[in-house]
């Protein structure tokens, strides 16, 4: 048995594990990754990466059918999804090689196994044991089903979907949150028949209540389907499709089930109650600073309960690898986080939402506006509709900003940067925004809560 010693030692090699690899090295330490799969992990090759280039194709598939809306004479002849999914793969195989280089050029170890923690300092591979002074679980998430739901035929998850080799005439989608919405847009845009079926009252119900309405309303423009507010109840499935059973007696039909109601820990098996740990239902606890109970134990990304985003796991891992370096690095709230759906239109939001503020400061506290992109010379030049909604405690800062319409996720570093800076209306409306540009929609409901208003009554 070999035994290597570490300063940092992470089990996992996504997004959350490498990331505090790459920071703990800036600052001097030696790390080791240690991931049984690929390193880039779910985000590069399951989820945000290849769900985003599907997202691409679709886009350009609707743009070639309306070419005429822009006096471009095209002719729309369909999907190869073959072709697709080379584009897809080439984007996912194009980043992988560029992190394995910035991995070896920074000389950190990379252990391809799967690990267990055998001890609080220690990781076993096989025979070999990886210690060190600190260890940082981030060892990602999976794809949940619901109890008594089998995965299996035609009832499947996003990773087989993002395999398909056939464009489906129909798909049922259990879940209208993230993942439900994209491939939702995506199947419409390559021409099946969707419809989501959502528990909850709302679309994307994370989001504020005036961005779930405004989506619904465009996916009903684009004729995609949704059931709100009813539960599954069962389904069933023959060599030809899916019959899918809601708790109301309806019925609905389909060529597969995308089950898409969300992402659970992948801590089974790793040991880590078996160490000490205190788990909840499979998540790891920790403190604001993401300590385990357990001295010198960390956890990081899907694991930790809250938000499931790459860029929340960067940042977790970089703040991790600071704080071990004694550096107190600034704890960022899961609320002032960005978050963007690459749906058709896109939502992205920061900060709370309008009643979260009105549940904090009282709704006489609280003044919210909306901008329409109808009166956005550029987004009516990329033919998108939506709004722009934002939130501010009366006499002080904006605290939510909310987004809905095509491209509005390159609009969310402005965002949060006021809102993570706690701007005031007051602040930002002397400041420039570019012409003609999306970014005066922010600019425009900035100066309209600052009681000076450009373009809007």
């Amino acid at each position: 048995m070999a035994v290597q010693n570490f300063d940092i030692v992470v089990l996992g090699g996504g997004s959350a594990g490498y990331a505090t690899a790459i920071r703990a090295v800036e600052l001097g330490m030696t790390a080791v990754v240690i991931e049984k799969d690929k390193l880039g992990g779910t985000c590069l090759h399951r989820g945000c990466v290849p769900t985003k280039a599907m997202l691409q194709a679709a886009e350009v598939a609707e743009v070639a059918r309306d070419s005429a809306h822009w006096g471009v004479v095209s002719e729309f002849k369909g999907i190869d999804i073959e072709a697709v999914g080379a584009f897809r793969d080439g984007i996912v195989s194009k980043k992988f090689k560029g992190l394995q280089g910035l991995i070896k050029a920074r000389n950190i170890t990379v252990v391809d196994g799967e690990g267990k923690l055998v001890a609080p300092n220690t990781v076993q591979v096989g025979d070999d044991q990886y210690v060190g002074k600190n260890v940082v679980l981030a060892t990602g998430s999976y794809s949940r089903s619901l109890p008594g739901l089998e995965i299996g035929g035609r009832v499947i998850t996003s990773e087989h979907a993002l395999q398909m080799q056939e464009i489906p005439g129909s798909v049922a989608i259990l879940g209208g949150g993230v993942i439900g919405v994209e491939f939702a847009s995506v199947w419409k845009s390559f021409g099946a028949e969707v419809t989501i079926i959502e528990g909850l009252p709302n679309l994307v119900p994370n989001e504020d209540a005036t961005l779930s309405k405004q989506l619904e309303r465009a996916f009903r423009k684009r004729k995609i389907n949704y059931k709100l507010g009813v539960r599954f109840q069962g389904v069933t499935q023959d060599e030809n499709g899916v019959v899918i059973t809601l708790e109301d007696g309806t019925t609905i039909e389909a060529d597969y089930l995308l089950v898409a109601v969300g992402r659970g820990p992948a801590t089974a098996g790793n040991g880590f109650e078996e160490a000490g740990i205190t788990m909840d239902r499979g998540f790891v606890l920790t403190n604001e600073r993401l300590q385990t109970n357990v001295p010198g134990v960390w956890a990081i990304g899907d694991i930790v309960p809250g938000l499931q985003l790459a860029h929340r796991s960067y940042q977790q891992g970089i703040f991790v690898a600071e704080e071990i370096a004694g550096l107190n690095p600034v704890i960022i709230e899961d609320v002032n986080i960005p978050k963007i759906t690459y749906c058709e239109p896109e939502v992205a939001s920061v900060g709370l939402s309008q009643a979260k503020a009105e549940e904090l400061y009282g709704a006489e506290n609280v003044t919210a506006f909306e901008y329409n992109l109808a009166g956005n010379a550029r987004s009516e030049i990329i033919g998108t509709g939506g709004i722009v909604k934002v939130v501010r405690e009366n006499d002080g800062p904006v605290v939510g900003v909310h987004m809905i319409g095509g491209r509005v996720g390159e609009l969310i570093g402005e965002a949060q940067l006021i809102v993570n800076w706690e701007a005031t209306p007051e602040d930002m409306a002397p400041l420039i925004h570019a012409h003609p540009s999306q970014n005066e929609a922010i600019a425009e409901a900035m100066l309209n809560l600052a009681g000076k208003p450009l373009h809007t009554m």
